[in-house]
């Protein structure tokens, strides 16, 4: 009885995943393009726009990313010493806080749509044209980048199952180095996103 051996291409899946990465920047680096190019054109527009968003609530989103960009790297660290207990813990940590993030970002958006600031709402285009643009693009981006998390999210529960069922381990952890990587990105995308919108007078 004759076993047949797995094919495993650590390399090539790393260099995929860096492709695809490399998609996800273009991505945003366009929208980053139009967001210039309007906020050129209204700059007052959008500081008055800008100052109707609340800087500690993304104060505190831009620390709970970056403390989840450690923790999920901190997961990875662990795997490769095959401490399981530890890499289990972190990447619920990680998970955890971008929970946290969502329900910050949902209360956030909430107190928006209360106030009658979103695209096509009377309040808004009574403003002018250059804050309908500049809540139109926060609500496209930071919507685009709160897709991701979910998706980053979904993907880490999948990590933490076989790991669980010890499908990833010590000896073959390339999964999980490439579910770190796209959580970075995540990460990345929202210190572009957060003085952008909330920083920048």
């Amino acid at each position: 009885m004759s076993t047949v051996a797995v094919h495993r291409d650590d390399v090539g899946s790393k260099i995929g995943m860096w492709l695809f990465i490399f998609t996800e920047l273009l991505l945003f680096g366009g929208l980053f393009i139009v967001y210039a190019v309007y906020r050129y054109k209204n700059p007052v527009a959008f500081h008055l726009a800008g100052e109707e968003l609340d800087v500690t609530v993304g104060t505190l989103n831009t620390v709970i990313l970056l403390i989840s960009s450690a923790t999920v790297a901190m997961s990875i660290s662990a795997v490769q010493y095959g401490n399981k207990r530890a890499t289990l813990s972190y990447l619920l940590i990680t998970i955890l806080l971008a929970l946290f993030f969502m329900i910050n970002k949902y209360f956030e958006w909430s107190g928006k749509f209360g106030h009658g600031m979103y695209p096509g709402s009377e309040k808004l285009t009574e403003l002018g044209q250059g804050e309908v643009l500049f809540f139109g693009l926060y609500f496209a981006m930071t919507g685009l980048h709160a897709l991701h998390i979910i998706i980053g999210v979904t993907i880490l529960l999948i990590m933490l199952v076989r790991i669980m069922n010890n499908k990833i381990n010590k000896t073959y952890f390339v999964q999980l180095e490439n579910s770190g990587l796209y959580w970075h990105l995540v990460d990345i995308i929202w210190i572009f996103l957060f003085p952008l919108f909330y920083l920048i007078s």
